[in-house]
Formats: C-alpha cells, sequence, structure tokens
C-alpha cells in the first residue's frame, strides 16, 4: 500500500510575479491574487510567468496573503514547493524500510535543539541516538538534483551541526527529499554554493549519512505527494 501526504481541496491557478521571498501574485478565477511561498529558494525554473500553480486557501487568520502555494508544474510533472510537509514526508522515509540507515531506529522527537540549531529529527534505537537533518530539492536538471538553488548560510551551518554532534555520540544524517519524478542521481550544487558543498562532502567524510530519495507528486482530485525511491549520491568531481 502506497503511503503519502494528502492534501485535500486543492485550487488550480497560473502564476504571474514574486514581489518578495515568501509571496507570490498569481491569477485564481481570472483575478490576481496572493500567496504565501514557504520554499525560500530561487525556483528559476518553476516561477515562469503563466506556469499552472496549485494552491490551498489559507487558514483564517489576519494575513495579507489568501492562498497557500502547493506546487508548481515543471514538464508534464507537479512539483512540491512547500516545506511545511517536509517532515511528514521524511517520516515516511524513515519509518518505511527503503533507507538502511534508518533500520532500527524510531522518531523519538521532531525540532530538537542542538548546538545554534533547532535539528528536524531526533531518532533513537535501544542503544543509539541520531540527528536528522531534512533539506527539499527542487532544482532537477535531466536525472541530476542540485541543492542548493541558492547560497544558504543556515544550511551549511546545520550540516557542520551534525558533523559536531558526531564527536558528542550522536549518529548524523541529512535526508534530501528529491521532487522530480526523473532523478536518478543527487549532488550538491558546488556551482551555486562552493561553502555548502565543501561543508557536505566533509561532513560526509566524518561519518554523516547523505541520503538522497525522490519523490513524486500526483494532482487527481487531491494533491499526493509520495516516496518513489533512493537515489544516488555524486560528489562535484563525479559524473554518473
Amino acid at each position: 500500500m502506497m503511503v503519502a501526504v494528502i492534501i485535500e481541496n486543492p485550487i488550480r491557478g497560473s502564476y504571474i510575479e514574486r514581489p518578495n521571498r515568501f509571496t507570490v501574485a498569481v491569477h485564481v478565477d481570472g483575478e490576481r491574487r496572493l500567496a504565501h511561498l514557504r520554499d525560500p529558494g530561487r525556483l528559476r525554473e518553476l516561477l515562469i510567468p503563466g506556469n499552472d500553480i496549485i494552491l490551498r486557501k489559507a487558514p483564517p487568520g489576519n494575513r495579507k496573503t489568501e492562498f497557500d502555494v502547493i506546487a508548481l508544474r515543471r514538464g508534464d510533472e507537479w512539483v512540491l514547493v512547500n516545506s511545511g510537509f517536509h517532515s511528514d514526508l521524511a517520516a515516511i522515509v524513515m519509518e518505511s524500510s527503503a533507507v538502511d540507515e534508518f533500520q532500527g531506529f524510531r522518531i523519538e522527537k521532531r525540532e530538537y535543539s542542538f548546538g545554534r540549531s533547532r535539528i528536524d529529527f531526533l531518532l533513537a534505537s535501544e542503544d543509539e541516538r541520531m540527528l536528522v537533518e531534512v533539506k527539499g530539492c527542487t532544482l532537477v536538471r535531466r536525472d541530476l538534483a542540485l541543492f542548493p538553488d541558492a547560497p544558504t548560510e543556515r544550511g551549511r551551518r546545520h550540516i557542520e551541526e551534525l558533523e559536531h554532534a558526531l564527536s558528542e555520540e550522536y549518529r548524523s544524517s541529512v535526508l534530501f527529499l528529491v521532487f522530480g519524478k526523473g532523478a536518478r542521481f543527487f549532488s550538491p550544487n558546488h556551482e551555486m554554493d562552493p561553502e555548502f558543498s565543501s561543508a557536505l562532502r566533509r561532513a560526509h567524510e566524518a561519518g554523516v549519512n547523505v541520503i538522497a530519495h525522490s519523490m513524486a507528486t500526483d494532482l487527481n482530485g487531491n494533491v499526493l505527494v509520495y516516496p518513489l525511491r533512493r537515489i544516488s549520491v555524486l560528489w562535484p568531481d563525479e559524473s554518473p
């Protein structure tokens, strides 16, 4: 049985522009509306005027945006661009049998404070603890997924915290959720952020697990987002 995150009552629209980092203007039913974009990346391959967009009505409250952005179209597929669902998707991956590194561990706590950061998950087994940081990756070129699509000092700090945790008797993993059905490989985007790329490689060489897992986003009445497969990690000086 497929396990998926289900997002109900989607609304179709089209993308107009991005007035600021977390707000986009969209056409819905022929009118210009504002929607909250919960993804700090540049998303240049997705935020194209006229591109199809999936929205959800925002919950009641005092906010300027009427909708939340859920997904954008890329070719013949939808791409999730809402980090609010990453935690539940990561939990599905970790609780499945798809990734050997998570076998024997259970989720102990979400949003675990460690050092100067809040790490997405603390896992526990009978005699070990593991920190897991989750990153969403939307940039896919042919079969290669790249992260990040914009420089990320915060992301680099998380990786450094995971490496430091090894010295305090934690195991550590970073899980990249790759939103693209065609992705077969993952690589840090050294051209975009060499500091993040170098930090990730150092952490990997120190013992941090670097795991990438592709995800699919389907629209069939509701939006379904579900894991596909683990994909190989390549480093910038390697090729498929």
